[in-house]
């Protein structure tokens, strides 16, 4: 069970679900007797994107924010920020389609499913929260189908081009930062100002210029995310540019440069990095208790995988994992159990997964592993793998080896870099882009 990063698309979803009453309430509120001829407003290599696009994008924006309890900024500023978005996001599934990058419906229906649970509902009532709220059920697996193949696709692209050297991993396990036993987390939020590769002087002054107003927006008491939605060309810009809680270790080095010289709530200065300029908010921070003695909790345990698919629904795997548990619960073996049933390697050594670090298994199961106590038995569990029963046969405190320190920084370090490679990335590939915009005709 590797730990892989769970798909982004999870929580857009949740929070477009969580605003669509709003978004919904908006269409309803439009005249009825209005109808606005679609046109183009921008050509993108040999795609097109239309008036309707654009506005119906804008609207879900519109109404994350607000779920957000973000102020939108003017409707005419905001459109052509999502219209930007939208240019970098079809360039990115043109490149998709051009290398052969697909999600089937089995990988669709998995994700739906994860959202429909993260949301405390079946797959039916997705669908009608999906449809009360105005959008086609068609439209929303799209969307989901686009997130999955973007997430894909930059975790295919960054892979390929981060490279850690030893010296890299040497600089990092003697930092002093590293040593504490609990490292410092940050949730920051940030705003960021694409420069083409190759900017022209007159460029780089127009968009320092623009960096410059963002700031002295935010100066004058303007709320950070509502300036974040207006100014910021990153992929988080239209969730108020929040980048969630982060260990200072894993951010991109510019950023960890500066988080020492921020105190919580305040705004860096405009910074500047290959792929355009910056600004940062330090919302909260945690941890950073010192006195790290390089021993780390491990936790053996074992565990039954029943997985999803097209012919076995997630409720039917909740089932077949419920009847067992009540097996266990009435004197069941769990290693008998394991073999016949889990759809896993481990199934061979009765579900055994050996001693597990922190980190080792998905977030979802390292949690409720967390919380269990030795010969304990959770409930069925989901994870992007399927429907586990977790069971706890031991724990210890080691000490980590010298390889599995340097497998940790090696993990720590390409985090840190994946994002600056990323933007590096993407902007590459809007600058070859053919892009031709036409959102101002006929105004």
């Amino acid at each position: 069970m590797l730990n892989t990063r769970f798909l982004a698309l999870l929580l857009s979803a949740c929070a477009l679900l969580s605003a669509g009453g709003v978004y919904a309430q908006a269409n309803r509120n439009a005249p009825s007797d209005v109808v606005e001829v679609d046109r183009i407003v921008a050509v993108v290599n040999s795609d097109a994107i239309t008036l309707y696009e654009l506005r119906s994008r804008t609207e879900q924006a519109v109404a994350q924010l607000r779920g957000r309890n973000v102020t939108p900024p003017p409707i005419e500023d905001f459109e052509r920020q999502v219209l930007e978005r939208m240019i970098y996001e079809k360039v990115q599934l043109q490149h998709a389609e051009e290398t052969q990058m697909r999600v089937d419906d089995r990988m669709l229906e998995a994700a739906l499913g994860r959202i429909a649970e993260s949301n405390n509902m079946n797959a039916t009532q997705l669908r009608s929260a999906v449809e009360r709220d105005g959008i086609s059920w068609s439209r929303f697996r799209d969307d989901i189908r686009k997130e999955i193949i973007l997430s894909r696709l930059r975790d295919r692209e960054v892979e390929s081009r981060v490279v850690v050297t030893e010296g890299e991993i040497d600089n990092y396990l003697a930092s002093p930062q590293r040593k504490a036993e609990q490292p410092e987390e940050y949730n920051i939020s940030h705003i960021l100002l694409r420069v083409p590769e190759g900017a022209s002087p007159e460029t780089l002054m127009r968009l320092k210029a623009r960096a410059d107003a963002a700031l002295d927006a935010i100066k004058r008491g303007e709320d950070f995310a509502r300036v974040a939605a207006s100014y910021s060309e990153a992929q988080d810009a239209l969730s108020g540019g929040s980048l969630g809680w982060r260990p200072a270790d894993r951010m991109p080095q510019l950023f960890a440069d500066m988080l020492p010289k921020l105190k919580v709530g305040e705004v860096s200065d405009i910074m500047r990095s290959p792929a355009g300029f910056h600004i940062m908010k330090v919302v909260d921070k945690r941890g950073g208790v010192g006195g790290g003695d390089g021993r780390v909790s491990q936790t053996r345990a074992r565990h039954i995988l029943i997985k999803t698919s097209e012919v076995l629904s997630d409720a039917e795997a909740r089932r077949r994992l419920t009847s067992l548990k009540e097996r266990l619960d009435n004197g069941g073996s769990f290693e008998e159990l394991a073999r016949s049933n889990s759809q896993d390697l481990s199934a061979a050594k009765g579900g055994d997964l050996g001693w597990l670090y922190p980190g080792d298994t998905v977030p979802e199961f390292e949690k409720v592993m967390n919380a269990l106590q030795p010969g304990q038995v959770s409930e069925p569990v989901q994870s992007p793998f399927g429907w586990h029963l977790i069971q706890v046969t031991e724990r210890r405190v080691e000490d980590v080896s010298t390889e599995r320190q340097r497998a940790a920084a090696r993990m720590a370090l390409r985090e840190r870099k994946a994002e600056e490679v990323y933007q590096d990335w993407v902007r590459q590939l809007r600058d070859r882009a053919y892009v031709e915009i036409r959102l101002n005709d006929e105004r």
